[in-house]
């Protein structure tokens, strides 16, 4: 009786564990298969890359999304999170992953000529874009608001909106990617336009106190609090990259009317998600 118990009991655990196992498996397939790209015949796009044995995809350094190596050390030429995308777009396809050379000019134009089949240069997203290409979002881009910490007017400001009251001065360059932002987001504050001395940011008219705050790009911002010390920036949280001031989503283009392509693409980025911003983050961080 003791002997059958104990083999009742085993064959318990034994019938427990292949339930687990299959569980796991079927949570494992349950993406691989949501991921795989359209059968033959149901992407005209998908059809000719396996034909041609390449995803031709078109590049222009942008970080941090798509960083070129020009020293020939990394063997692959490129790195950043649209390339490890694109990577995994070729492996699921079967195929070779060939970059071709774009300029800003035409890095929109090379899609509907179909000499590539997308352009993962880092683009925008935008309404006069979207008339001509669809996208495949993974990042945004967005504004921080800096200044320094010593600052009563910045010490006292617990968010972006804090800033927008009369007696605080936002410095901004003119001509300058945050110049109608700027004019718009603070109308109570005294705006200050100075040119553009090369800088990513109006940081000499911080440090020289004419100015409390200044708008900067989110990804130069972490490069510029290392460098400059006594600096402090809102929103705070997460060091201000999940900033929502002036986003931009960021994303991958392709030519349109391609819904079974265009969908499978969105998808597989979708599930990389994790992978992607962890990606963008390293190069952040190491970027001087």
């Amino acid at each position: 009786m003791q002997q059958r118990n104990k083999g009742r009991r085993a064959w318990h655990r034994a019938a427990v564990t292949l339930s687990a196992c299959a569980l796991v498996a079927c949570g494992l397939a349950a993406p691989a298969m949501a991921q795989e790209a359209p059968a033959p015949g149901q992407s005209a796009r998908v059809d000719a890359i396996r034909k041609a044995g390449q995803l031709r995809v078109g590049v222009l350094q942008n970080a941090p999304w798509l960083i070129q190596d020009v020293s020939g050390k990394s063997g692959e030429g490129w790195s950043g999170p649209a390339w490890l995308l694109a990577k995994e777009y070729a492996r699921l396809l079967g195929v070779t992953l060939t970059p071709v050379p774009v300029s800003h000019e035409t890095k929109v134009p090379v899609l509907a000529a179909n000499q590539v089949d997308m352009t993962i240069s880092p683009l925008a997203e935008t309404p006069e874009r979207l008339k001509v290409v669809d996208f495949v979002l993974y990042s945004s881009t967005s504004v921080c608001m800096f200044g320094l910490a010593s600052n009563p007017r910045m010490a006292a400001a617990k968010s972006v909106d804090d800033l927008n009251r009369p007696g605080v001065t936002i410095a901004y360059f003119t001509g300058g990617a945050e110049e109608a932002w700027v004019k718009q987001r603070f109308p109570n504050a005294t705006l200050r336009a100075v040119a553009n001395s090369g800088a990513t940011a109006p940081i000499e008219e911080i440090m020289a106190k004419r100015a409390d705050a200044a708008p900067i790009n989110r990804v130069p911002w972490v490069g510029l609090s290392r460098k400059v010390r006594g600096l402090t920036v809102l929103p705070a949280e997460a060091n201000c990259q999940q900033s929502t001031e002036k986003a931009s989503p960021v994303g991958l283009a392709v030519d349109k009317n391609q819904p079974e392509y265009l969908a499978w693409l969105r998808q597989v980025a979708a599930g990389m998600k994790t992978r992607l911003d962890a990606d963008e983050m390293r190069i952040i961080e190491q970027t001087p």
